[in-house]
């Protein structure tokens, strides 16, 4: 009997999961929920609620799961994986206690200074007279965050003091706090630590593309893109971060008696002082998630089922393909502020004409059959390549073929570090 797996989520991150899982020979049976029109071609889905504890429990239980997998934030942060281990379901994603880090900025800079780990400065402000005195101690350019969860919208970096002031009024009158950072220069880098609460194992790095527009200009999204692995990190980078950053978290989770049991978001920057920690999530992060589960070889469920087991120790070495991956977001028109969506996607198959895979993420299938846009980003084309310039050229040649009126896509995703743009403390590498 092989493993029956729920994942849990509507996006391109749970699009890629569930393939991935596909691939596993002892996974048996993928469903997900809700899902979407490209989850719906390959696996049944299921019309629930994925944030309501209740209803996750339920389907579970009907569909005997042998573990369930919480894509995105806001199952965590509703306690869908409290009431799964309170049913004695195997589940992979923390705990709402341990989500905290990624649902509370303010809570994610007290563990890591418990755990003494490398981050920015910050103040918490909680009135506009607080947020312009933190604004003025770290100076331009300015970082304001809503201490909320954003779905990684709620952040504001700009040189213009007012605008950074208006950002933090506008958290407050919604009822929330704010985080003001220090600048943090330097490339950033995304890398993802499974954990069981004790033992890590880390996949390999990778770098998103949060702004709309080529050359980051432009609005903060969710993620136009991505690449790995990334040619220009210091040799022994991955050690440093386990040893620096993931081990002493999960370390002072499991001494707080709230064990972080998933996938543990590190979301960092390299500046000349060295590694220091921009954010914490508490799931694997959308687009990176699309283009490093392309490359992973060793089977996913079978290392999900022994992190949510506390087993991770006894996983077996993972395994990478060695071409990179490289993988381009399409989003609606409007994108991110006012998103239109119900559009007509044509061109979906041939896209994937040259091996590329289309991983679904805002997608309906309208009652004519057709597959329409149903969120602010769409989908994403991802293609490996023996080099990064081939994997690149690859992903833009499928997603040309894709069709979406006012669809929007950025054209220089991984451009930079083909170009050997991208320098870090020590020089370009």
């Amino acid at each position: 009997m092989g493993v029956k797996v729920l994942v849990l989520g509507p996006g391109g991150r749970e699009h890629a999961i569930v393939k991935a899982l596909l691939r596993d020979p002892a996974v048996s049976e993928v469903h997900c929920a809700p899902g979407n029109a490209g989850i719906a071609q390959e696996v049944p889905v299921h019309a629930i609620n994925a944030n309501d504890p209740v209803a996750a429990v339920a389907l579970a239980q009907e569909l005997g799961a042998d573990l369930v997998v919480v894509g995105p934030e806001a199952p965590l942060a509703a306690g869908v994986a409290d009431a799964l281990v309170a049913a004695k379901i195997p589940v992979f994603g923390p705990a709402k206690a341990a989500a905290q880090l990624e649902a509370s900025k303010a809570f994610a800079k007290q563990i890591m200074a418990q755990a003494e780990v490398p981050t920015a400065m910050a103040r918490v402000a909680e009135t506009e007279s607080e947020a312009a005195e933190a604004l003025d101690v770290f100076g331009a350019p300015y970082v304001v965050k809503d201490d909320g969860l954003a779905a990684g919208k709620g952040v504001v970096v700009t040189e213009d003091r007012e605008a950074a002031l208006e950002h933090a009024k506008a958290c407050f009158a919604a009822g929330g706090t704010v985080v003001i950072e220090e600048y943090l220069d330097g490339p950033e880098v995304s890398l993802f630590v499974f954990s069981d609460g004790h033992h890590v194992v880390p996949l390999e790095p990778a770098q998103d593309f949060k702004r709309i527009f080529d050359g980051d200009e432009g609005a903060n999204t969710g993620g136009m893109g991505a690449y790995t692995p990334l040619p220009w990190l210091p040799h022994g980078f991955v050690d440093e971060v386990i040893n620096r950053v993931a081990m002493p978290v999960i370390r002072t989770m499991a001494e707080r008696g709230t064990p972080f049991v998933g996938v543990l978001y590190c979301g960092l920057a390299v500046t000349k002082r060295g590694i220091r920690v921009i954010e914490f999530n508490a799931r694997f992060g959308d687009p990176e998630t699309q283009a490093v589960l392309a490359r992973l070889e060793t089977p996913l469920g079978g290392l999900l089922l022994a992190a949510a087991r506390g087993e991770l120790d006894q996983a077996e070495t993972l395994r990478w393909n060695a071409n990179p991956a490289v993988g381009v977001v399409l989003s609606s028109p409007g994108y991110p502020e006012t998103p239109t969506t119900g559009g007509t996607l044509g061109g979906l198959e041939a896209a994937e004409d040259n091996g590329a895979s289309v991983l679904h993420a805002g997608t309906a299938l309208a009652d004519n059959g057709d597959v329409v846009s149903a969120g602010g980003r769409v989908l994403s084309v991802v293609a490996l390549g023996e080099s990064l310039e081939a994997a690149r050229d690859a992903a833009y040649e499928g997603i040309s073929k894709i069709t979406l009126d006012g669809g929007h896509y950025r054209t220089d995703i991984a451009l930079k570090a083909i170009n050997g743009e991208i320098s870090v403390a020590g020089g370009t590498r």
